[in-house]
C-alpha cells in the first residue's frame, strides 16, 4: 500500500513528537495510534531518558492498545511512527495483534546516518519489523521526513557527545 495523504498528516505528527521528545532531553522517537476510522487513539514519543531502555512510544503504543481495544480493533488500527520499530518494539507490536506500521525513517537510514558519524552500534539488533513479524503489513520510509529526522538524529547525537559537528 502507497502511502497516503493522510498517512502524511499523521506521520507529521510523529515527527513533531520526536522533537518535543529531543527538546525534553530524550531520543527523538514520537509514535500515534490512528483508529480504522482515522481518529487518533494515543500518541506518545520516547522516554527513555531516565533509565529505563523500553519506554519507547511504539511500545507504549502496544501496551494502550491491549488495555484499551479489542483483538478487532486492534487489527484494524494502524501505527504510525517516526522511526521503523526496534526489534523489541516489532514484537510486541506483534503480540497484541496490532494493524498496519507506517513509518517516516527506516532503520537502514538511521544506521547509515549513525555509521557516517561513528556511532557506535546499539545493544540490539537492528532487525527490521518483517523479520521480527513476518505477517506485519508496513509502509515506508516516507522520504519527505528525511532530511529533518537526519538533523534530529544529529542534534541528539551531538547533545549526547557521541559525535560532534566537525566528526
Amino acid at each position: 500500500m502507497a502511502i497516503s495523504e493522510a498517512d502524511l498528516v499523521h506521520l507529521r505528527r510523529c515527527v513533531d513528537l520526536a522533537r518535543e521528545a529531543l527538546e525534553d532531553g530524550d531520543e527523538p522517537f514520537g509514535s500515534v495510534l490512528v483508529s480504522a476510522g482515522g481518529e487518533v487513539l494515543f500518541e506518545d514519543r520516547n522516554r527513555v531518558k531516565d533509565g529505563d531502555a523500553t519506554r519507547h512510544p511504539e511500545f507504549e503504543i502496544s501496551r494502550w492498545a491491549a488495555a484499551h481495544l479489542t483483538p478487532a480493533e486492534r487489527a484494524d488500527a494502524v501505527v504510525y511512527t517516526s522511526g521503523e520499530h526496534c526489534p523489541m518494539c516489532s514484537a510486541a507490536h506483534g503480540w497484541v495483534g496490532l494493524g498496519r506500521i507506517v513509518y517516516a525513517g527506516s532503520t537502514a537510514q538511521l544506521l547509515a546516518w549513525a555509521a557516517e558519524h561513528g556511532v557506535p552500534d546499539g545493544p540490539v539488533a537492528p532487525l527490521s519489523i518483517q523479520e521480527v513479524v513476518p505477517g506485519a503489513v508496513v509502509d515506508g520510509p516516507a522520504l519527505d521526513f528525511a532530511d529533518e529526522l537526519r538533523a534530529l538524529h544529529e542534534r541528539r547525537w551531538e547533545r549526547d557527545g557521541v559525535y560532534t559537528s566537525e566528526s
